[in-house]
């Protein structure tokens, strides 16, 4: 059985990792770190300590109405994606325990298409 870093618990919520294959599970905010424990398998499992999160990168669609997904860049471990039922309620949970400053907005397809369009004049 897994052994959680939390001493205190905020917030536990169905979610989804989107890490390789989708894994169905739950995630855990405390006051340690961010948790996701999967359904089935007990032992594939994400434990972040709040001293390793760098930003949270979150994908707003329709003006803040819907975010879909939203991810979790370390300092050393890469970047992990989830989705959950309500993600406003997860965001604002991870905002007690990280610096809104490091709570970050996606860029949006379109904003990607005018980057590299941008990139391609520049260049010729």
């Amino acid at each position: 059985m897994v052994q959680s870093i939390n001493t205190k618990v905020d917030l536990v919520i169905e979610a989804t990792s989107h890490t390789g294959v989708s894994d169905y599970g739950k995630i855990m905010i405390g006051d340690k770190g961010f948790e996701f424990f999967n359904k089935r398998d007990v032992r594939k499992y994400i434990q972040i300590p709040w001293e390793e999160v760098d930003y949270v990168i979150a994908s707003v669609m329709f003006k803040g109405k819907w975010i879909p997904r939203y991810a979790i860049q370390t300092k050393q471990n890469g970047t992990f994606s989830f989705s959950s039922k309500n993600s406003k309620k997860v965001l604002r949970s991870i905002r007690e325990y990280v610096d809104p400053n490091r709570l970050v907005q996606s860029l949006s397809a379109v904003d990607v298409m005018k980057r590299n369009v941008k990139h391609v004049f520049k260049k010729g």
